[in-house]
């Protein structure tokens, strides 16, 4: 048996789970991070506000890392068959998403949100967002979409993406944003 093999049969465990409730609910956990869209209207909603700016910066660049580097990089030189390409057995009840498997792409912009969110707000934000993101990485094995790897692949990257994200924007903030607001206070006095 090969690795592959072992992964589809995780996934055929999870199917173990399978029901009416789950297979109505789990599609729209996953639509959540379809194009990282709930993503880019956090990012969009934090930049609006002055105490959070920052942060939607952080989101927005951590969103462009993941569009750069997973999409159109890692994904097309990987090149990982989808498992529903490998096993013809499986049934999909959603329709098949493009691209290649690994890393799963829903889950790498998932966990550099909730990384990102969770540096500027442990609380709030940050439970709220990790959470989120680990149901979305789940429900793409539930789904049939992703093997076990192309999730906790996704998952390590995209915490890898938000911490690069956190340390550009501060890098940044601490060399002209902060930098321009002691010029004008020494210009001010």
């Amino acid at each position: 048996m090969s690795f592959t093999d072992f992964e589809i049969g995780i996934l055929k465990g999870i199917q173990q789970i399978k029901c009416g409730f789950l297979d109505f609910l789990i599609p729209k956990i996953s639509f959540l991070g379809n194009g990282g869209w709930i993503w880019i209207t956090a990012a969009i909603l934090l930049m609006i506000f002055k105490k959070t700016r920052k942060q939607g910066f952080t989101l927005a660049l951590g969103l462009i890392l993941c569009l750069l580097l997973n999409n159109l990089l890692l994904k097309n030189i990987i090149a990982r068959q989808r498992p529903f390409d490998y096993d013809p057995s499986i049934r999909l009840i959603i329709p098949r998403p493009g691209e290649y498997s690994f890393p799963s792409g829903h889950t790498l912009t998932s966990f550099m949100a909730a990384t990102v969110l969770w540096s500027a707000d442990k609380k709030r934000f940050g439970i709220a967002a990790l959470a989120l993101a680990s149901l979305i990485g789940f429900s793409r094995l539930y789904l049939q979409v992703h093997y076990l790897t192309d999730v906790l692949g996704g998952a390590v990257i995209g915490i890898v993406f938000g911490i690069t994200a956190i340390a550009i924007i501060n890098f940044i903030y601490k060399k002209y944003v902060h930098k321009e607001k002691t010029d004008n206070g020494a210009n001010a006095g």
